[in-house]
């Protein structure tokens, strides 16, 4: 079994996070049913990015796993997207890092290298794909500050999908939040899960862990 176990209780959440293009904002629950937006089917193509990025944030990020969007796009800098290729099924979790101009909504631009794993041909320099935002990973800052914790921990693997498993109350300065990752490699596709303890009042982290399930 492949775990990590830390304890930080210094670190401030309010600080910059390099997952997002704004400042963590307090826990306010989990994201309402009705404000997740519904998958939109489109087309992506691949380009291998720029040292400047309309939204400041580079193409390495996310371990290449980033795109750019229209100019007009309901999708925002920083966002996460989960990227279906329609062909092969596969899937990828993508961080919006610049802008096209002229692509319409549903099409995006993918890093070569998020490109690639989906399937995409590079030569044929299209797929068709199935666009989800995930507002709900947006939202809920553990999660995207586990998430980070994982892509570091598992560099070779790409995170293909994301969910909360649980939310506990631990004590009046203790709540514990409970989140599992589907990671895939060329060689295997792995689950970890992810557990986090911070004090809701400071909203600082107590402890966290990882390990695979």
């Amino acid at each position: 079994m492949y775990s990590h176990y830390f304890n930080w209780p210094q670190v401030n959440s309010h600080g910059y996070h390099p997952y997002l293009a704004y400042p963590f904002h307090n826990y306010r629950g989990y994201v309402p049913y009705y404000y997740r937006q519904q998958p939109v089917r489109g087309q992506a193509t691949w380009t291998e990015g720029g040292q400047v990025t309309q939204c400041g944030i580079p193409w390495s990020e996310n371990h290449y796993m980033t795109a750019a969007v229209g100019e007009n796009s309901p999708y925002q800098c920083g966002q996460t997207l989960k990227i279906r290729n329609l062909a092969s099924q596969r899937e990828v979790l993508v961080t919006i890092v610049d802008k096209v101009p002229g692509y319409p909504p549903n099409k995006i631009n993918l890093h070569r290298q998020a490109f690639q794993t989906l399937g995409g041909n590079l030569d044929a320099g299209v797929i068709n794909i199935e666009i989800t935002p995930s507002p709900e990973l947006e939202q809920e800052k553990w999660g995207k500050y586990l998430l980070e914790v994982t892509q570091t921990a598992y560099p070779e693997y790409n995170v293909i999908e994301y969910n909360s498993v649980g939310k506990t109350q631990l004590s009046a300065t203790q709540i514990k939040e409970t989140y599992e990752y589907i990671l895939t490699s060329p060689q295997e596709r792995i689950k970890v899960r992810g557990n986090v303890i911070y004090n809701p009042d400071t909203d600082r982290v107590i402890s966290f862990d990882i390990k695979e399930v």
